[in-house]
């Protein structure tokens, strides 16, 4: 297995490997994130384009086993990962600022899950927007009591991030359905 921070054989990975590379992990080793790479993550993150420049995104990092705990509780189910991750990073966007909260937090937490991949760390999208507890309670509000921040910002998941117990195989071509994929054409002028 590779190690955090380890380029594939180039100096850097090619953004199509990440994206095929990119896998959900939910186990992970004990094994501690590098500060740099964990760094270089936040960094993907925070490079990631918001409507109109307008950067309505808050980066929450926990590495607190305690808070943690705290946080796979906030979903009723498909929230584990968090009570087992190295660290996870909270992504909260101001709802006043931009209108485009939940496309902007999106591209956020999707930069981070790609640059993680790209650095062989594992990670998992946890989505809260529109889930509920077991108790069946907003997980955004629970979420926003953990973290103590205003309504006004609003959560649409938390990334799980890990060193992987296992390595993932990449995706490959078979594994794409390109029916999906729809030309298109201008209209034909009648004769």
């Amino acid at each position: 297995m590779k190690a955090a921070g380890e380029p594939e054989g180039r100096d850097k990975m090619e953004l199509l490997d990440a994206m095929k590379k990119r896998r959900s992990v939910r186990s992970y080793s004990e094994e501690r994130i590098p500060d740099d790479v964990l760094k270089t993550i936040l960094e993907a993150g925070l490079y990631a384009p918001t409507s109109q420049n307008r950067k309505p995104c808050e980066f929450y990092v926990v590495r607190d086993r305690e808070t943690l705990q705290k946080l796979a509780a906030v979903k009723k189910a498909g929230a584990g990962m968090l009570a087992v991750c190295d660290t996870a990073v909270a992504v909260f966007a101001d709802s006043e600022l931009a209108d485009t909260w939940i496309e902007d937090a999106s591209v956020a937490l999707t930069y981070m899950h790609l640059m993680a991949a790209g650095l062989n760390v594992g990670s998992c999208w946890c989505q809260l927007h529109l889930r509920a507890d077991a108790e069946g309670a907003d997980a955004e509000e629970a979420a926003r009591r953990i973290f103590s921040v205003p309504e006004r910002f609003r959560i649409v998941g938390i990334l799980a991030l890990g060193m992987p117990l296992k390595e993932t195989k990449p995706r490959t071509l078979s594994d794409r359905d390109y029916a999906r994929i729809h030309n298109v054409e201008p209209a034909k002028p009648q004769e």
